[in-house]
């Protein structure tokens, strides 16, 4: 029976939300299955599959993994080291209580640069908790903002690795995904944290018991805001400068003579983008954060390397699961399915941002996990990139539309709502209430702009 390329890619994609939904088989394994369907289904032999899995797997994970795994390191010595903490002590004492839950979203948005939604939220809780003790106001004006500010840069601002993947997958440069992230990132947090924070705050008044650890513990950590700013901030200047120079937005050589330089321009410009280069980027972090966050609070070596060790168990999951995305992708490339999906979408008047934004919100709310519905999305609308012609912001945008697919609706089959609702003591309703509709209008205000920026660009 034949039943053609759409076929074979309708039936994949069902068997790998069976997998994942009904199996609990893990996503690594579910995409990997659900690619080797596809392929057999749209006529590739087994030595094709075979090849496509190799190419698809080693073509993602030769940048992801190097990538993640120095990212998960950086953000496991900012947690251990107390300076998530030391960055909202000291955004809450500039901005003060009436505007705290500002503070507490740019403390969310900057923190989760390095540190996994999860991780931030956990380490932030404490004074989440003692700002809601403090004023006797719902700890829903507070958490909302804060949430927001984790969710919006996990899913949008590279290091974090969903980002990262997409942008490998579809071909989008970092530095323009970091640029338009902030650009767009903070009007999302802003609108699904401040403005519904404030709204739903109004209308749900949790208040904590005692029984939650309530105040800060003491820190024998002493490094300054500056340098902890500074030190998440380095990575990123680096990557944004290294990509200008890259793209001959910006030249040395074009500004300075060589007689005011020890090297030549030349030289100077292919130095910078090495350093700019994101490998090259977080090994510069990385290091910084062990002399000066932990070595010079007294750290051993040891200490450090077990810090390091520990951050990488969770990445690893992350780096296989995106690999396995990238599998997927190539199957869809190798067998022509994304030439004949982007015929339709033309033919249908579907937008490829909105087809990014849509395929991440239906995986999202189908299994739960914004990485894995970022990847599948990501491996979906690569395909059909050849038959656009599309400027590198425009490709940035596509990455935002995808994240903002991955951010909505957050419900009951995702592991970060029950974080969510246990930590606030909330029941299903009120988690729905709160959060899973905070994350939606983060994802739509997401969707729209980065919408007009694909076509402003």
């Amino acid at each position: 029976m034949e039943i053609g390329i759409f076929g074979a890619v309708i039936i994949g994609i069902v068997v790998l939300l069976l997998l994942l939904l009904r199996m609990k088989i893990p996503a690594f394994i579910s995409l990997l299955i659900a690619s080797i369907v596809t392929g057999l289904l749209a006529g590739l032999d087994g030595e094709a599959i075979i090849k496509t899995i190799q190419s698809g797997m080693g073509g993602t994970l030769g940048f992801v993994a190097t990538v993640v795994g120095l990212g998960a390191i950086f953000g496991g010595i900012l947690e251990k080291t107390n300076s998530a903490n030391i960055i909202a002590q000291k955004l809450l004492g500039l901005t003060g209580e009436k505007r705290a839950p500002l503070a507490m979203m740019i403390t969310g948005f900057f923190v989760a640069i390095p540190v996994f939604f999860d991780v931030g939220f956990i380490i932030l809780f404490p004074i989440l908790h003692a700002l809601h003790k403090k004023t006797g106001k719902s700890i829903v004006h507070y958490a909302v903002p804060l949430l927001a500010g984790l969710a919006v840069t996990h899913a949008c601002i590279p290091p974090t690795p969903g980002p990262i993947a997409v942008a490998e997958i579809i071909g989008a440069s970092l530095a323009w995904v970091i640029v338009l992230g902030f650009i767009i990132g903070i009007p999302m947090a802003y609108v699904g944290g401040i403005l519904y924070g404030k709204y739903i705050g109004n209308k749900i008044d949790i208040q904590l018991t005692d029984d939650v650890e309530s105040e800060v513990e003491a820190s024998n950590f002493k490094h300054t805001f500056g340098r902890i700013i500074w030190i998440i901030l380095m990575p990123i200047i680096l990557i944004i400068l290294g990509t200008i120079i890259k793209q001959e937005y910006f030249s040395f050589t074009s500004i300075i003579s060589d007689d005011y330089l020890i090297i030549d321009g030349a030289t100077l410009d292919q130095l910078i983008i090495l350093l700019g280069h994101p490998f090259s980027a977080l090994i510069i972090a990385n290091l910084l954060a062990w002399y000066l966050l932990g070595k010079s609070n007294g750290l051993t070596s040891e200490q450090l390397v077990d810090i390091s060790s520990k951050s990488l168990y969770p990445a690893g999951i992350i780096i296989l699961v995106t690999g396995a995305g990238g599998v997927y992708k190539q199957t869809l490339v190798d067998t022509g399915a994304g030439e004949l999906l982007a015929t339709a979408l033309q033919s249908w008047g579907l937008g490829i941002v909105f087809f990014a934004f849509l395929s991440a919100t239906l995986v999202r709310v189908l299994q739960g996990s914004a990485t894995v519905a970022m990847i599948t999305a990501a491996g979906l609308v690569a395909p059909l990139l050849s038959s656009y012609d599309l400027s590198g912001g425009q490709l940035a945008c596509l990455v935002i539309a995808i994240s903002s697919g991955a951010t909505m609706a957050s419900h009951l089959n995702d592991s970060g709502f029950w974080l969510v609702k246990e930590y606030l003591k909330l029941t299903e309703k009120q988690g729905f209430r709160i959060w899973t509709a905070a994350s939606t209008v983060i994802g739509l205000t997401g969707a729209i702009l980065s919408s007009i920026a694909f076509y402003l660009l």
